[in-house]
């Protein structure tokens, strides 16, 4: 008897559930009555894939286990419908291991360690080289030769107090006071015969006398002051100004000046002949050109015109001769330019890239100068570097001349000189 398809009794549809020994339907711990698979289809099986490589390992598909017969009294659990079985990961055919990089390629292509490891085969070279003297040694070894230099030389000069106790006021800028003696001390009789500086050897006066105003800013300028001038001196009424030189001394000299001029000497300078010659000497020689043609026996040159380079002794005699038209007017000015000639020769490359000839006249210059006891090299710099930068020449404006109890004599052009020295204060 065919069961009824839609009836709700199990027994009806018995055939549809899997049956116990005693002909009922086996249930499920729920009580629910367990049905019959379908018949099972012919299985497919699928294409033949290709051919594995020898490293790929291939997977078979999984088969779904053959239905059994549960006995009757067992609990049996239906697996789970293929569709609800969880996905496996795809599996992929395993692959040769890559080996990292290693780190001593990475370490090359890094500069540091690169730049460190150089650095380090570099350093035993560089402390070899510290060893050798470089630019800076030198250039600092020189620094400490010129300094020293400056001190030995400054310690060789000749000092003498040559400032009074009493001086008029304190005027603008440092003014100089130059002095160029006629003294014959420490010369031979050869040195008095190769100079031709005979005369009286125990009278002392100032063949030159120069007054140099260094104002606080502007150009410097030089005064040249006759040495015939006819003024009163201090103490000794009207006499010539290079006389006050030979009563007393340079004290006097500075004396006779700031009461003529008005103008407060600061420091004080002077050379001898023989310093004259000895500087020029030590130099190599200096280059003047003569205007005229001067022939002084006295003073031992025969000068023809034209630029020529002088020697010492030559030098001192165009210096100090009056041999020409206007005596002792012409000699100011012909002393004013053998100082810039000197002066242009000691900055000339010829002299100061020559150690022989610095050494030379810083070694020889010192003895032949004689300063003021608070004058210094330093301060003697300060008239080279005006000199050299350029400078007003003047000489003190002359109102005549005239003869006197002390011979003839130079008068000053009072209203002349006094615009030159208001000037200067």
């Amino acid at each position: 008897m065919s069961p009824t398809p839609h009836s709700n009794d199990p027994r009806d549809n018995a055939g549809e559930f899997v049956l116990g020994k005693d002909g009922k339907p086996l249930v499920d711990r729920y009580g629910r009555p367990i049905r019959r698979r379908p018949a099972e289809r012919p299985v497919q099986r699928p294409a033949a894939p290709p051919e594995p490589r020898s490293f790929e390992r291939l997977e078979r598909p999984a088969q779904r286990p053959a239905p059994h017969r549960v006995e009757p009294g067992h609990t049996v659990f239906e697996p789970r419908p293929a569709e609800y079985e969880p996905r496996r990961a795809p599996q992929h055919p395993p692959r040769t291991p890559q080996r990292p990089p290693q780190s001593k390629p990475a370490r090359e292509e890094q500069p540091m360690p690169v730049q460190i490891s150089k650095r380090r085969e570099k350093r035993p070279r560089a402390r070899r080289q510290a060893k050798r003297p470089g630019c800076g040694t030198i250039l600092a070894l020189i620094v400490v030769l010129a300094i020293a230099s400056v001190f030995i030389t400054d310690a060789r000069l000749s000092r003498i107090n040559a400032l009074p106790d009493e001086q008029i006021a304190g005027t603008a800028g440092t003014n100089w006071l130059l002095v160029g003696s006629d003294s014959r001390t420490g010369l031979s009789e050869k040195d008095v015969e190769r100079l031709g500086t005979g005369g009286d050897i125990g009278t002392t006066r100032t063949d030159t006398i120069m007054l140099l105003h260094l104002p606080l800013r502007g150009k410097a300028t030089l005064v040249s002051i006759p040495r015939d001038s006819y003024v009163p001196v201090p103490g000794y009424g009207y006499d010539k100004i290079n006389a006050a030189f030979a009563i007393g001394g340079p004290e006097l000299l500075v004396q006779t000046v700031e009461q003529n001029t008005g103008v407060h000497v600061d420091r004080y300078a002077e050379i001898g002949m023989g310093g004259l010659a000895g500087v020029v000497d030590a130099v190599g020689g200096v280059e003047i050109c003569v205007a005229e043609p001067i022939d002084d026996p006295l003073a031992n040159i025969n000068l023809q015109p034209g630029c020529q380079k002088m020697d010492g002794a030559t030098a001192l005699g165009y210096v100090r001769t009056r041999a020409t038209a206007q005596g002792d007017l012409d000699r100011v000015g012909r002393q004013r330019e053998f100082l810039g000639a000197l002066v242009s020769r000691v900055f000339s490359p010829a002299v100061l890239l020559n150690p022989f000839r610095v050494g030379r006249l810083l070694w020889v210059a010192p003895t032949l100068l004689t300063v003021g006891s608070g004058d210094h090299v330093w301060n003697l710099a300060r008239i080279a570097f005006a000199l050299r930068s350029g400078l007003e020449a003047e000489t003190v404006p002359i109102g005549g001349f005239a003869d006197t109890e002390v011979g003839n004599v130079v008068l000053w052009d009072d209203a002349g000189a006094e615009a030159l020295f208001s000037d200067l204060r």
